[in-house]
Formats: structure tokens, sequence, C-alpha cells
């Protein structure tokens, strides 16, 4: 009897085809999805390698600045340890102090020159303004009474007189004012006028001081009495007046530059 179990040599059957199918298949499949997965993990960790040097490199690329130096630049030398040393201290100069010392000394020998200069003129000054008030005073004492005085009847004579006195504008104006106005009117009325300086009461310098002086000019304040006489005064009129009168140094000595009456 036939065995109906048996089946010929290399045959099988086709449910057993089938799964040894599917398991081969299952097993190319689970092969796939591993190398996918290695892959997919390789490429991930590829990935962020080349994208942190690329944010690493965006990080640094925007605050670094490379400037190329000029044609022709050299880098300065690398400072010494001891140049700020050098720097502070200034090398010595032989002689330095004797130069400052000899100018030092000049200065004070020029400033004490020029002071004894200027001392000197004060002094000279001052002893040639008192010498000139002196002079002044005593010239001015002595001309009042012959610039204010005249006589009708020698009347050449007291204007010459007193012009020898004069000088400057003053002896020009004192010459048409004695011709125009005081020598007519001396001769119509018989004019006599005599001055004189007051003298204090019981004797004494005639009354007579400096109101200013220079070496060159003196302005002398004199009080001075004037005895009038003529046909149209009864007996003698007598004016008490206050002369200002002004000197001059001249050539030939102090002489009046100017009379004001006060």
């Amino acid at each position: 009897m036939a065995n109906l179990t048996s089946k010929p040599r290399g045959s099988g059957s086709p449910t057993r085809r089938t799964l040894s199918a599917a398991a081969r298949a299952a097993a190319k499949r689970a092969e796939r999805a591993e190398r996918l997965h290695e892959n997919e993990t390789n490429g991930a960790d590829g990935a962020d390698e080349a994208k942190e040097p690329r944010r690493a490199e965006d990080q640094t690329s925007g605050r670094t600045v490379l400037i190329e130096p000029p044609d022709g630049w050299d880098d300065p030398p690398e400072p010494r340890p001891d140049s700020a040393e050098d720097d502070d201290v200034l090398p010595a100069r032989p002689g330095r102090g004797r130069r400052l010392l000899t100018a030092s000394l000049a200065l004070l020998l020029l400033a004490g020159l020029v002071a004894v200069a200027v001392l000197g003129w004060q002094y000279r000054e001052g002893r040639a303004t008192e010498e000139a008030r002196r002079q002044a005073l005593a010239a001015a004492r002595e001309a009042a009474p012959v610039v204010l005085s005249y006589d009708h009847r020698h009347l050449d004579r007291d204007f010459a007189r007193a012009r020898a006195l004069l000088t400057g504008k003053f002896r020009g104006e004192y010459g048409r004012t004695t011709k125009a106005v005081v020598g007519p009117t001396a001769e119509k009325y018989d004019g006599v006028v005599k001055a004189t300086v007051v003298e204090p009461p019981g004797g004494g310098a005639p009354a007579a001081s400096v109101v200013s002086a220079s070496p060159d000019r003196v302005v002398v304040l004199l009080f001075v009495n004037q005895v009038t006489e003529s046909t149209q005064v009864t007996g003698s009129r007598v004016d008490l007046n206050r002369v200002r009168m002004t000197m001059s140094r001249t050539s030939a000595g102090w002489k009046v530059s100017a009379v004001d009456a006060l």
C-alpha cells in the first residue's frame, strides 16, 4: 500500500514554502531597517558636527576684522623694560646749573641797576624841583612889583623894565595891553600905580607860596597891595589883590610867563 504521506524529495508543501519566504523577507526588512537606522544616526551626527563649526564660524566671523598693514609699514619695536625710566630721567647736561646761576645773577644785577637808576632819577628830579621852587619863588617876589607898577611920568622906562622879566606869549600880550590901554589911560589921568608884595606886620618873608612845581615850571601865589593915585581918585586907593604868577625857566633865568588876578 502506497504511503500517502510521503512526498517526492525536494518538494514541500505550499504552506511551508510560504513561511520560509516570509521569514526571509522579514529578515531582509529587519536588516534594511537596521542599516537605515544606522545611516540616519551617522547622518545626524555628521550634520551636527558640520553645523557646530559653521555656527562657531558664524559667531566669530562677525567680530573678527583683519586689517592689512599699508606698504612700508614696520611694526614698532618692543619697549624695553627700562624705557619708562629712561623717559623720566633727563640726561645731565654739563654746566647747566652753572649757566642757570649765571643767568639768575645777571637778571638780579640788571634789576639792581634799573632800581638804582630809577632811584637816582627820582633823587635828581626831587633835588631839581626843590631848587626850582626856591629860585622861582624868589624871582616872582622880585618881578611882581615891577610888572604890576607904573608911573605916567616915565611909562616907557617902566614898561621896558617889566618886559625884560617876561617870556613867551605873555610878553607880547603885555606889550600890546600897555601900549593900547594902560599907557594912554595913565597919561590922561596922571596915573601912578605902586605894587608891593604883602609882608607880615611883625616882619618876615613876603606873603608868597608855591602852588605847584617842576624843574622847569613853577606856579606861585602872591598877596599884592596896589596903591593907585590919579586925577580920578581923591587921595590914594589901596587894592588888596591875590595874584597867581607862572614862572618858567629860560636860558636867562626864571621869567614870568603868565599873570592872573584872583
